[in-house]
């Protein structure tokens, strides 16, 4: 009998640890569910309402801090340039790295903006750079036209099979050749 009281000690330790984490875990989802009660802005539309609170100055300084990869510092200019906290600071640099902004000036931006479409392409205040290698081989685009989600676009046609679409989309937001474009789609088939 005595040889059980350990195991048996052990035993309520683990049941009472299981039950402390099941009680933390359940306020945790009770808490997060409180907050996404509150109405979900998507990323892009934070972008286009962030971009709006900036001057051209700021506009063009974070971008520039973005594109060097210095998110802390974006961050703080963003903090300072608009007052919001720095949580919503943190979350505005990222939608607008994700989802790049030209400069509109200072006129409201609709809350509810239209989709873009891949029709006409949109220049942006930055030049986006797209690198593809195999073997000894790198072909390198450089555009104020792409950014991450259009050139994430061409390299899922590139990947599906769909090299000509893929090309034709990398023409259409670049300054290169229908033959350029076909090599670098090329480099990019895994």
């Amino acid at each position: 009998m005595e040889s059980l009281v350990i195991p048996v000690l052990i035993l309520l330790a683990v049941a009472a640890g299981v039950l402390l984490a099941a009680r933390a875990l359940s306020r945790r989802r009770a808490s997060a569910g409180a907050a996404s009660a509150a109405p979900a802005v998507s990323s892009a539309d934070l972008a286009r309402q962030a971009a709006g609170k900036l001057s051209e100055d700021e506009h063009r300084r974070l971008y520039a801090l973005i594109a060097q990869g210095q998110a802390m510092a974006a961050i703080k200019l963003y903090y300072e340039a608009t007052g919001d906290g720095l949580r919503a600071s943190r979350d505005a640099v990222g939608a607008l790295a994700a989802h790049p902004q030209p400069y509109r000036g200072p006129e409201a931006v609709p809350a509810a903006a239209e989709d873009d479409d891949d029709d006409e392409p949109q220049r942006f205040p930055y030049r986006y750079r797209a690198i593809a290698s195999k073997g000894d081989v790198t072909r390198e685009v450089s555009s104020n036209m792409l950014n991450d989600e259009i050139y994430g676009r061409i390299r899922t046609l590139a990947r599906n099979g769909d090299t000509e679409a893929a090309a034709t989309a990398l023409t259409r937001h670049s300054d290169i050749s229908m033959k350029q474009a076909r090599e670098f789609i090329e480099l990019l088939d895994d």
